[in-house]
């Protein structure tokens, strides 16, 4: 509306008082400068209720306010690992390199290095401590050894990839699916498909191999990688010469690798940067962020 438009009237069409005169004049002059201190302090409470709102009670997009985890705060401890003789009792195999394949696959048919064996007193007193189960502890314990090796400028630890495991399936029990002592989820986990249908739209990259579906792709296992990932992603972390994302060291050294690749994750930024590459969602990072911080504070209680 230009300048000169209802000049004469206010924002209501009301016509506006003419200049008053006399007595009347100071009253209504007093009257208006009272009103317009108390709209003042008025806006000025406002505002200092809002920001105590959204700082504590959380009425902000961000679901906690600014009292919620801005990222995982202080990093685990590496996890300790057997004596050299319960890693020579244990045996096993190796950890291959990232696969290029769409599908688990043999590795290598050479000898293969032996995994690290953590020390199973941590991963008991560890899971007691935290409600972790047990065999995905190790899972997630193992992944935090290997990359601390690979990647030690990451700074991922196992709080982190526990986190993310409990968010996407409660560590793989998800709809009553249950890790076998291999750490294969028992049946499958399988997504819904990527249909456009109130999710992503991404059509079958596998021809159904990990998933199932010849049409759409569907994340996949206790980490829930969709095919197309996994076939860039994909480890064989208990050595057996397989890449399964069905199998919790595989999918757990797979995620780990996945959010190294955004960056070191040793500050509150790359933190969330890493976490939000895997699913980008703002909520999903803020969740991570409050598991993360609850596994820490239990471990080291």
């Amino acid at each position: 509306m230009s300048w000169d438009d209802d000049f004469d009237a206010d924002e209501y069409g009301v016509p506006r008082e003419g200049p008053a005169r006399g007595r009347g004049a100071g009253w209504r002059v007093a009257r208006r400068a009272l009103g317009y201190a108390g709209a003042v302090v008025g806006v000025v409470a406002l505002a200092a209720g809002a920001v105590y709102a959204v700082s504590t009670v959380g009425l902000a997009a961000k679901p906690g306010g600014f009292s919620a985890p801005a990222a995982y705060g202080p990093s685990v401890a590496l996890p300790p690992l057997a004596p050299p003789t319960a890693r020579a009792e244990q045996g096993g195999g190796g950890q291959s390199d990232t696969l290029s394949e769409q599908q688990p696959a043999a590795v290598s048919e050479s000898p293969l290095p032996s995994v690290p064996v953590v020390d199973p007193e941590w991963t008991s007193r560890i899971a007691e401590a935290t409600g972790i189960p047990q065999r995905a502890l190790l899972a997630y314990a193992l992944a935090h050894v290997a990359l601390a090796e690979e990647e030690p400028e990451c700074g991922i630890d196992w709080a982190t990839i526990a986190a993310i495991g409990s968010v996407e399936s409660r560590h793989g029990s998800h709809g009553g699916r249950a890790l076998d002592e291999n750490g294969s989820v028992q049946p499958a986990i399988i997504g819904r498909a990527l249909d456009g249908d109130g999710v992503a739209k991404i059509a079958d990259t596998d021809g159904g191999l990990l998933d199932g579906d010849t049409s759409w792709d569907r994340a996949v296992g206790p980490m829930q990688f969709i095919p197309s990932t996994w076939a860039k992603w994909g480890s064989d972390a208990n050595g057996d010469g397989m890449a399964d994302p069905n199998q919790i060291d595989d999918a757990a050294q797979a995620a780990a690798r996945y959010l190294c690749a955004s960056g070191s994750m040793t500050s509150p930024e790359g933190w969330r940067a890493a976490v939000y590459s895997y699913n980008h969602d703002n909520d999903y990072v803020d969740k991570v962020a409050r598991v993360a911080n609850e596994y820490a504070a239990a471990s080291s209680g």
